[in-house]
Order: C-alpha cells, then structure tokens, then sequence
C-alpha cells in the first residue's frame, strides 16, 4: 500500500513530530510511506514558546520528508494537493489537534477524499483552550475524512458531537521507546543536582495553564521535607506567575529544568523519578503517559479527558477525585504511604508496555482503512 502522512516532521520538535516519525517508520516496514511536511507550521508571532524547530544538539529522527505547506499561504494548499495527487496514495493520513491547521489540511483532505482513503488521527477535536472560531474550523476539517483514528475514548466522544456519523477506531497512543533505557537512579540524581534519599515527584512536559502546575505547586506546599519537586519542560507564556508558588511552596525544594528536554535528556528525569504527576484542568490524553510507561514510572492524574481511562482503568497510576491541591496531596500521601501501590502500578505497567507496540497501532490504523 502507498501511504502519504501529511504532518510535522523533522526539523520540527515536539510530540506530535516525534509520534509521526515513529509512525513513519513502523509503516514503512510493510508499505511504501511517503511525508508531506510543513513548510511553516505557524507564524513566528503566533508560537508560545522560543523556537519550533529542532536544534543542534537535539536527537530527532532525521525522517526524509517533503516541506511543502504553509497554513499561513493558502497558495501552498494547491501545490500541496496537487504533490500527494502526483504520488497517487491509497492512504493519506493527517493529524489534527487544533483548528489553525484546519483550513490547510481541511482543503487537502477534501481535494484527496474519493481518489484515495483519508484518515486523520485526532489529538484533540475540541482545544484544550477554545476560541469561537474552534467549531466551524473543525467541522470543515471533519467532513473532509472518510474516517478517524482517536487515542482515547474521551476523543472519540468529542468527535460524535461534532460528526454523529463519523467513521472511528480507538487505538491507544503507542509507547515512546526512543528516549533510552532507565539508568542508575543515583547517577541520574547527580546529574539532575537532586538530593538523594527523598521522594521524588517530576512535573514532565511542556508547561501550560491547562496541565495545573500551579495546582501541583500548591499541593506540594503542604508536603514536608521528605518530598522534592522536579519541573522539567519550556513555559508556553510566562513563568513568573508560578514563581510566587515555588516560592511559597519551598524554593529549596524544587528543582526547575525550564527549558524544552532534548530526547537525550529524559530519561535522567524519568530515572530519577517515583511517580510523574499530571495535574491538568482538562485532557484528552497524553504523550507523557506514553513516556512513564516505557520508563516504567506510576502516575498520579486528574480524573479529565481520557486520563482515567489511560492510567485508573489499566491500574497503572492513581487517578485523583478532583481537581484540587487537597485531593492531588492526598493522592501523593497515599501513593508513598503504600509501597504496595507503586509495586501493584509497575506490574501493570509491565502488562499494558507489551499491548502498546507501535506495530499493533499501524495494524489497526490500516486494518481500519480497509473497512472504508
């Protein structure tokens, strides 16, 4: 089977880039995969964070791609169409987590649909910060699929609002294993300048108001000395607001690594690491799951999006009550009250790393085609 994936790739960093690259290669294993790139993803004045793009000491797969659309040109939608038109795909396959990409991939998805497959995986169908514009967007992008691969049921649910009629499979985000093995939890902490012998709590990821790490910070105020905080990952906006908590919380007790973590690097953190906690106000699901799974890391979440289901059905974590510092440093008193609980989450764990193979996803990704 031809299959193009129009998406981010290489030079692009992040994780929706590292998924296709993986993505791309487990295809290209038994089909010929083609990558249609961005030219620009977005305007430098729309981009939170300091740079998109991967650098010099990064480790990203270096996926050979075509960079071809800029979702700022409409002009490269025509020329985008019409190279995948060229290749002449049985399978086009987008991704889709938030409405600016919308009309760009909206168009080729649509000028693509009735001469081959269209599937799109959806990240996310409603934003995790809304804007008006969110819903028409969406719906001009939906109709232009034959169908729709979603990595947890809560996705699922926000496309069949949208899309009563839509054609979906649930296939669970696959597991990231291109960070490395788990080191020396001591060595890690040396590296890390962590103080051996305390409970180590890590705040993983890209920093944003809806992942709750003034939540996090608030609930770890009211934790003794025994415990320290790790915050690894870039602000999108400004720190300053959480260094108020950090301050009130214990400054000498947490750790900040505010800048984006090289592949190399994560598994430093995840190494020294007892529990990953994910305190966000809303989700569909999370990359950073995926990471604490290869890493064999329990986490502690909010029962929002597909969380519960991600990490409370598969035993594999604790699922906080609500979305409260109260209820996230309770849930953190019980997980180390009970050295049961972390042996009972790491045995699932082991269980759920074996279904989670990036080559039963791209099964059931084209399994899933066929039926369209």
């Amino acid at each position: 089977m031809r299959i193009a994936i129009l998406s981010c790739f290489y030079p692009y960093r992040g994780g929706i880039s590292q998924f296709n690259a993986c993505l791309f290669e487990e295809l290209g294993k038994a089909h010929t995969v083609k990558a249609f790139n961005f030219r620009r993803q977005y305007p430098g004045l729309l981009f939170p964070g300091k740079t998109q793009y991967v650098t010099e000491d990064d480790e990203a797969a270096r996926i050979d791609s075509t960079r071809i659309l800029d979702c700022a040109n409409p002009f490269t939608y025509l020329s985008t169409l019409d190279a995948i038109r060229r290749w002449n795909p049985d399978l086009l396959v987008t991704r889709y987590w938030m409405s600016w990409f919308a009309p760009s991939l909206g168009y080729v998805s649509r000028g693509m649909k009735g001469k081959c497959k269209v599937i799109s995986i959806l990240d996310n169908v409603i934003p995790h910060e809304p804007r008006f514009f969110d819903t028409p967007f969406t719906r001009y992008f939906l109709h232009g699929n034959d169908g729709f691969i979603t990595l947890c049921d809560a996705v699922a649910e926000d496309l069949l609002k949208l899309e009563p009629e839509a054609r979906y499979k649930v296939l669970p985000h696959p597991l990231y294993s291109h960070f490395g093995e788990k080191k020396d939890r001591t060595a890690s902490e040396d590296k890390l300048g962590l103080e051996h012998g305390k409970k180590n709590i890590l705040f993983f990821g890209l920093i944003r108001d809806y992942k709750g790490l003034d939540i996090l910070l608030e609930a770890f105020a009211g934790l003794d000395d025994s415990y320290q905080l790790v915050i690894a990952g870039e602000p999108y906006g400004s720190f300053s607001r959480y260094e108020d908590l950090i301050e009130k919380a214990g400054k000498e007790r947490i750790h900040t690594f505010l800048h984006y973590i090289k592949d190399s690097e994560v598994s430093d953190f995840f190494s020294a690491a007892d529990v990953s906690v994910l305190p966000y106000k809303s989700a569909t699901q999370s990359g950073i799951s995926s990471v604490s799974y290869h890493f064999e890391v329990p986490m502690i979440v909010t029962d929002t999006g597909g969380l519960k289901e991600t990490v409370g059905d598969r035993g594999t974590g604790i699922v906080a009550g609500e979305i409260s510092p109260d209820c996230i440093r309770k849930e953190i008193l019980s997980y180390f009250g009970d050295p049961g609980i972390r042996q009972e989450c790491v045995r699932n764990i082991r269980k759920v790393k074996e279904e989670l193979s990036w080559g039963r996803f791209c099964s059931g990704l084209v399994d899933f085609s066929k039926t369209l």
